[in-house]
This record gives structure tokens, C-alpha cells and sequence, in this order.
């Protein structure tokens, strides 16, 4: 069980800050810092938690019995290093995301794409049937209650827990799922999985560790599903088996996201109606960052902003933009994520880019990672414009927000990264 007075460092990071609203809602005394002011943060000091914004003053509360920390945050962090002189435990989140979950009966989502949006209709599910559901979602899920217009935690009962799992770095290996979903497999996280193979045996430890008893939900005939199942004692439910309705989210990824959520909703509690579910479903309006609309330019092109960091993600979501508005010229603003991903998927990602009209590298952004000269968005730029699309890379924000409030009515532009290139779409919509 985790102690009572907890510090955690990096706490507004998308799952730390959830983490800390469930830890608070168990009666717990939160406190943390982050390296910078964001709408987490924001979110959390409404909710009265007190947050230092830099990790340099060491404000560690003397009374703290254990230090969480995000991933993001080094062993030589100012906070944690203090930490050790104070002698006070520590816990990565993922380790303590996996405590909690021992205590619930858990339903995890992993898979390369598509996992949050899966996680929050699952929640939205489970809550819209009245099984109050506890969940903890990597993006703000507008259907869940919080004073911006959402959240990514859903307070509920103490005994069932909804949570999305990250594969990297082996952390959904930490959680005690009764039903894990597996939405799909495709190699990504480079900078730790050195082929597919290694990606898929953690997958399949991941499937193995269900009970007997509990489930797993995914479609047996996606690629390397079947290698990840093998041997496996849960049930599993192939999600590709249910029908859902037509959905006012764009693309048949997510469709097929609404579909693994349904099977995992129906598999932890059979008796539920499918009416209710399928109203759900289509009542669910999105979470942040997941083709989000953000407003129109001065000029009147129209901007959403999307999540999408691999190749595949990237390929889909412009490929729905296209159905959804065919008469419309697509520009997509890039914001690569990471130098080892960028580099292990350059082709793809040209290919995937030359599917817009035009696009805009930013820089990339390195988050965990050294600077690796030998990739960057110029090359990427060069790379897309090979593969027959046209591209440019700009190396500040402001001219990446310059070129775009260019366009006229009749574009439609999506930011798009895992970075910060969301405030562009901020910045140039009304």
C-alpha cells in the first residue's frame, strides 16, 4: 500500500497528475513540482493540490514517506537526489500505478495506437451503465467531469479500475489486469525495443499474466496478435466480432477502438445492455489532442489538432481528415518526437507526410533523448519531398505560426505530434 504523504515529481505529466487525483481521492496528502506551468497543472492546483513549478529548490516536505517520480525525471533530478539524503523511498509511476492496481479489479488498454481513446470509451461505458468506474486516461477525456472542460481521471469505487498501459520500458508488465485489451501491435519506442520481436514478448508476458479467470480482449488476426496470445490461459475475445454504430469520430481506427471497448466492457460485466453501450459510444466527445477542433484562422482555414507521433497514426488521421472533408487542401504542421524514432522510421514518416497537401517540420523534439546530428527536420523535410510530397522545415514555432495563418478558407490544418505544437493551433485559431 502506498503511504499517506506522498511528493511526486513531474506530476504534471498526463499520467502523474491522474495519478495524483487518485491518490488524493483515497484520502491521501499530495504534493509535487514540475519543470513547467501546463493545463494539468492548472488542473491540479484547482483541485487544491500545491505544486512548485522547477525542480531546483528542494521542497521536499519533511513529513513526505515516499517520492514518486515520472519517467521523464533522471536519477540526477535536484528533488530526487534530495530525496536520497533524506532517506525517503522512491517509486517510478508505473511501479506505483501497479500497487493500485493489486488493490482493484483492473482493466487495462494497451497496444501501439489507439489505447487512449479506447481507455475513454471504456470509462465512458462503464460510467454511462452505472458501474462508476475508477479511470485514468493519457489525454483530458471531455466526457469525464473537471473544471476545464474535462479530465483525465474519472473518480469512482475503490474496487474497479480502468487504466491505459504503456508498453514502453515493459511498464504495463507492472499492472495486475483481470481483462487487458491489446488493441494492436506494431513496432514503436525504438530507443528501448530493438526489433518487433522484443516488442511482442512483452506483449505476450503482458498476456500471460492474466488470471485464468479473466480475459483478454483483442482481434486474433491482427499482426502479431496471434504470436502475443499464444500460450495464454485467459479467455480471449476477439473484439473485430462486435458491431458498433456509425460514429461522429473520423476514421475506422476508431471504430475499431469503439469495438475493443465494447468487448471489454461486455466481458467484465455480461449482463450489460448493448442499447446503453451503443448510446455511449455515440455519445463520447473525445478526449484532448485526438483530432481535437480548435477553431478557424483569420483567413478562415480550419484547425484541429491531433496526437498522432508514428508513421501509421499519422497516415490514418490524414487519411480521415481527407474523407471527412474531401473538397479541403490538408496541411499538417509536424512535430517529430524523439531522434531515435524519427530516425528508425524516416521513410515512413516521408511517406506518411507526402499524404497531406503540404507539410511543416518542426524541430524535434528530443524529450528523454541526446541531440543525434545526423537526423533532423530539415532531413525529414528533404526526405517527404523525395517521396513525392512537398514539404518544408521551419525551426522556430513563430514561423511555423507565420506560414500557417497563410492559408485561406478552404485548408484544413492539423497540428500534429507528441510534442508541444498543440499551442500553434492555439495560437492561430479563433
Amino acid at each position: 500500500m502506498i503511504p499517506n504523504n506522498i511528493y511526486m515529481v513531474g506530476i504534471g505529466g498526463i499520467g502523474m497528475s491522474a495519478l495524483a487525483q487518485l491518490l488524493r481521492s483515497q484520502g491521501k496528502n499530495v504534493s509535487g513540482s514540475d519543470r513547467e506551468e501546463s493545463p494539468t497543472t492548472e488542473l491540479l492546483t484547482g483541485l487544491g493540490v500545491n505544486i512548485v513549478i522547477g525542480h531546483d529548490g528542494c521542497v521536499i516536505p519533511p513529513d513526505t514517506e515516499v517520492l514518486i517520480y515520472s519517467d521523464a525525471v533522471y536519477a540526477d533530478n535536484p528533488e530526487r537526489m534530495r530525496a536520497k539524503d533524506m532517506h525517503i523511498p522512491e517509486m517510478s509511476y508505473f511501479e506505483a500505478l501497479g500497487v493500485a492496481s493489486k488493490e482493484m479489479r483492473t482493466l487495462a488498454v494497451t497496444g501501439t495506437h489507439g489505447k487512449t481513446t479506447t481507455t475513454a470509451m471504456l470509462a465512458k461505458i462503464l460510467s454511462a451503465c452505472d458501474k462508476k468506474p475508477t479511470a485514468i486516461v493519457g489525454s483530458i477525456v471531455r466526457d469525464f467531469p473537471g473544471r476545464t472542460g474535462g479530465s483525465n481521471f474519472l473518480a469512482g469505487r475503490d474496487d474497479l479500475l480502468v487504466v491505459e498501459a504503456c508498453e514502453y520500458r515493459d511498464h504495463v508488465l507492472k499492472l495486475s489486469p483481470h481483462i487487458l485489451v491489446i488493441t494492436n501491435i506494431e513496432l514503436d519506442h525504438t530507443d528501448y525495443f530493438p526489433d518487433i520481436d522484443a516488442l511482442v514478448e512483452t506483449f505476450r508476458k503482458a498476456a500471460h499474466a492474466v488470471p485464468a479467470d479473466g480475459f483478454i480482449v483483442a482481434d486474433p488476426a491482427g499482426t502479431h496478435i496471434a504470436r502475443a496470445l499464444s500460450g495464454a490461459s485467459a479467455r480471449i475475445v476477439d473484439y473485430a466480432q462486435e458491431s458498433v454504430p456509425a460514429l461522429p469520430l473520423i476514421g475506422e481506427f476508431n471504430h475499431m477502438n469503439a469495438r475493443a471497448a465494447k468487448a471489454a466492457a461486455r466481458a467484465a460485466f455480461p449482463h450489460l445492455q448493448e442499447e446503453y453501450i451503443d448510446k455511449a459510444l455515440l455519445d463520447f466527445k473525445g478526449s484532448w489532442r485526438r483530432f481535437e477542433y480548435k477553431g478557424e484562422t483569420p483567413l478562415g482555414a480550419l484547425v484541429y489538432d491531433d496526437y498522432a507521433h508514428h508513421p501509421t497514426a499519422i497516415s490514418l488521421t490524414i487519411a480521415a481528415a481527407r474523407e471527412k472533408f474531401p473538397e479541403k487542401r490538408i496541411v499538417v504542421a509536424f512535430h517529430p518526437h524523439l531522434y531515435s524514432r524519427t530516425k528508425s522510421f524516416l521513410k515512413e514518416f516521408a511517406l506518411a507526410l507526402a499524404k497531406a497537401d503540404y507539410a511543416i517540420v518542426a524541430p524535434i523534439y528530443a524529450a528523454r533523448e541526446a541531440l543525434d546530428p545526423s537526423v533532423s527536420n530539415h532531413v525529414l523535410a528533404a526526405m517527404t519531398d523525395k517521396n513525392g510530397g512537398d514539404a518544408d522545415a521551419f525551426d522556430t514555432f513563430d514561423e511555423i505560426r507565420d506560414a500557417l495563418l497563410k492559408e485561406a478558407e478552404g485548408t484544413l490544418i492539423i497540428t500534429m505530434g507528441a510534442g508541444d505544437i498543440y499551442k500553434v493551433s492555439e495560437q492561430i485559431a479563433d
